[in-house]
């Protein structure tokens, strides 16, 4: 064991998340420095609070140079929400409100009906009035390469054509990490700073940086459902099925967003530690094991991203 309490594995983890961090920060600062108009996708969960962190380091002491961006669904849990606008004014940055409901009752979208309906895809058209009325030529986004096939298609700089659509066979090559923002008015970049991390080492960042995460992702007892293999909080949005009872389970959930299509898994991990320990053994990515929507074919979430999604 060294001086500094670290054994080989251990230094060799922080050395690894070093060089992460150092990644991350470098296509931050790129895009500062090439982009007129930025802005960070946040929703208060883990990858995109490490993006916030890293924003942070990026330019202290000044604040970061862009806004961040939540397309709000009206469905999201609360504890979240108190935590986003909490971490945001804590970095005194600027937050934008892109929202689902209020789309709806200007009529520029539909609210899906039926048995599923889920607001999830409406964030699509959504994002993109967004980045059309903020005329915004950076997005970037927390996408990892682990979490989902379609992701692992992306670059780091992700080119989307003025309908904000994205074609993966119209990529540019990032040979030597060098990266190409050229665009044309209309269009614009999906910028993805983690997009070599992974699950597990968003997790070991968090314990390393001593970070706050929403309390949804520790263990805790909640009223939930099964559907479909997954267990849904009970809520008045979700109205029950025939053969469908609520119960009370310990639960924690490995990804945030619309309450209504994102599932809990059951847990006993209520510290950072014990969630590493569990995503370090787990075989399933966390949308794979959470997401609803995810569910609906084999190619739901590159359709989604074809069309404009995150």
């Amino acid at each position: 064991m060294s001086p500094d309490g670290l054994g080989r594995a251990g230094r060799y983890q922080l050395s690894q998340l070093r060089a992460l961090e150092s990644q991350s920060i470098h296509i931050l600062r790129e895009v500062a420095a090439e982009f007129e108009r930025p802005v960070l996708l946040f929703s208060g969960g883990k990858d995109s609070l490490v993006m916030l962190h890293l924003a942070e380091k990026a330019f202290w002491p000044a604040r970061p140079p862009f806004p961040v961006l939540h397309v709000d669904t009206g469905h999201n849990f609360p504890e979240v929400l108190e935590f986003r606008d909490r971490r945001v004014a804590e970095a005194s940055a600027q937050l934008l409100v892109a929202s689902v409901p209020e789309a709806i009752a200007a009529g520029r979208v539909a609210e899906p009906q039926g048995p599923d309906a889920s607001r999830n895809r409406l964030q699509t058209p959504v994002l993109l009035a967004a980045i059309s009325e903020h005329r915004f030529d950076a997005v970037f986004g927390g996408a990892r390469r682990d979490e989902e096939k379609a992701r692992a298609k992306e670059r780091v700089f992700s080119f989307r054509d003025e309908f904000g659509q994205w074609d993966p066979k119209n990529q540019r090559p990032e040979l030597w990490s060098l990266f190409n923002g050229r665009h044309r008015p209309g269009e614009h970049i999906r910028v993805f700073p983690l997009s070599d991390w992974t699950e597990l080492d968003v997790w070991e960042y968090v314990a390393a940086e001593e970070l706050e995460v929403p309390s949804i992702y520790f263990a805790h007892r909640r009223e939930v459902f099964r559907r479909d293999g997954m267990l849904l909080a009970a809520s008045d949005l979700l109205p029950l099925r025939d053969g469908e009872e609520v119960f009370e389970a310990t639960v924690r959930y490995r990804t945030v967003g619309d309450l209504t299509c994102t599932g809990a898994v059951e847990s006993a991990a209520s510290t950072v530690p014990e969630i590493i320990a569990e995503v370090a053994a787990a075989r399933v990515t966390e949308r794979g094991a959470t997401r609803a929507d995810d569910r609906t074919s084999d190619s739901a979430m590159e359709d989604r991203k074809r069309e404009g999604y995150f």
